[in-house]
Formats: structure tokens, C-alpha cells, sequence
């Protein structure tokens, strides 16, 4: 794998789950990352994690994380973020990982959707999508002045194949068209925004979920981190603009530039 020292990440939702693989595996290539999320520290949730443990095992892996509490349904908290990151980092961003998301309570496992609350819709496609789209219209100006860098949308086959509900389909698809839309734009500039579809990943949520029904095999789910590798091999591809606007499963990304699961 290659080195991000110097470089300044921010990943979005990583209390727990992909997003926090994904600041480990920047962390180990040596980046500043910013983690977000709305658990601050221990015991803030059901679901173990938070940005407070996601920070101190980043920097202890290698690179600098720096934890920041920020609701993603609030829009001013997350121009505040970006804010902070440009006024510390003297407007530097070079790597922005839209994570974040919002698993509906409680969970909603297929059904009609005239059947679910119409929460679900605004937690899965209002996380989901339109607040990845905030996070990249402030973290854009950054990247473009720059004149380098990524947005990894992380999205996954429900984008193409049905997949636990309606809205969570919607929102998986409209972040893909998101992602090759805002390359075109982003090309001139020099910065290049694409999506990655993990496989089943053994994030805490799938775990206790696997444990509570017993019929769930994870023998050969991703973890966390492989995804995370597969942010560092596009943040140090030389040629990245070349693959801007892509759809790209991490499995495949794995075979083509050698990174491995743990």
C-alpha cells in the first residue's frame, strides 16, 4: 500500500462500521483524519463504537485522528465541519469518504414499503444521499483548490439489485448517478469522485444481527477495513481520474492492486 502522510481525510459515519475501517486504513497510510459521527465517546449508543475510540486507534495506527461530533441531518453542522477542517488544515482536504448513514429503528428487513413508516425514507435516502451531497458541496472547494483529489461514495449492489427495501434501493442508486454526475463536473478540476460497492461486511450492526437470528453465515464477509484499503489504493493511484465517475466493488479493487483483507 502506498503512504498518505501529509495528505488530510475526512470520513463521514465512522463511530463504527465501514466508515471507522475506512479511517483505520487511512490512518495506517499515515493521514490526518477527521472522523465524524453523532456518538461522541463509550456507551453513547446500543452499537459499540464511537468517533472518540475510531480518533485514538487511527493515530495509534500511524496517522492523526481527530474526532468531531457532527449530526449529518443537521446542514450547519456540517458546513462546521468543514469549516474546521479548512481553518486547521489551511484549507487542505484531499480525501472525502461519504460513509454516513442512518440504519432505520427498527430495522427494516423487506415488506412493502406502503407497510413502513415514512422515516425510513428520510433515514436511509436523507443520510443515505442528500446528506452526502452537502458533505461534497463543502468539501468540494477544498478539493478543487487544490486542483487533486477523491470522493468515495460508499454505495453497494442494492444500487442495481433489489436490496432490503425501496428507499434503500433508491438511495443506493441515486448516490451512484450522484457519483458519476459530480465527475463530470469535478474533472476539470482535477478531482475525482466515483463509488464502491463492499460485499457483506461484518460491521457490529450485521454481527448482532447475525447473532440474534442464527442463520446468518459470515464465514466470508469483508471486514471493515477492506474497504478502507480500497480508499488508500485510489487515493494513491496516479492515474485516478481515469477510473472518476466508476462503480467499483471492493473485491475487484483488491485483485487489481494487491491490498488484502485482515
Amino acid at each position: 500500500m502506498g503512504s498518505l502522510a501529509g495528505q488530510v481525510a475526512v470520513v463521514t459515519g465512522a463511530s463504527r462500521g465501514i466508515g471507522k475501517g475506512i479511517a483505520l486504513a487511512l490512518g495506517e497510510a499515515g493521514a490526518c483524519v477527521y472522523v465524524t459521527g453523532r456518538t461522541a465517546a463509550p456507551g453513547g449508543a446500543a452499537l459499540p463504537g464511537s468517533i472518540a475510540e475510531t480518533a485514538e486507534e487511527v493515530t495509534a495506527r500511524g496517522g492523526r485522528g481527530i474526532p468531531v461530533q457532527v449530526d449529518h441531518a443537521d446542514d450547519a453542522q456540517i458546513r462546521g465541519l468543514f469549516e474546521r477542517v479548512a481553518d486547521e488544515q489551511r484549507g487542505q482536504l484531499d480525501v472525502l469518504v461519504n460513509n454516513v448513514y442512518k440504519i432505520p429503528d427498527p430495522p427494516v428487513w423487506g415488506g412493502g414499503f406502503w407497510e413502513h413508516p415514512v422515516q425510513v425514507w428520510d433515514d436511509q435516502v436523507g443520510i443515505g444521499l442528500r446528506a452526502h451531497y452537502v458533505a461534497s458541496v463543502f468539501g468540494a472547494p477544498l478539493l478543487v483548490a487544490r486542483g487533486r483529489g477523491l470522493i468515495a461514495n460508499i454505495s453497494s449492489r442494492g444500487a442495481v439489485d433489489y436490496l432490503f427495501s425501496a428507499s434503500y434501493g433508491v438511495g443506493k442508486c441515486g448516490l451512484d448517478r450522484l457519483s458519476n454526475d459530480m465527475a463530470i463536473e469535478l474533472r476539470p478540476h482535477g478531482v475525482a469522485a466515483l463509488s464502491l460497492w463492499p460485499g457483506t461486511v461484518k460491521t457490529e450492526f450485521i454481527r448482532k444481527v447475525a447473532e440474534e437470528r442464527g442463520d446468518l453465515d459470515l464465514s466470508k464477509a469483508e471486514n471493515p477495513i477492506f474497504t478502507g484499503r480500497a480508499v488508500v489504493a485510489l487515493a494513491c493511484d496516479a492515474n485516478l481520474l481515469e477510473k472518476s465517475g466508476g462503480v467499483y466493488k471492493v473485491a475487484d479493487l483488491a485483485a487489481e492492486y494487491g491490498f488484502r483483507d485482515d
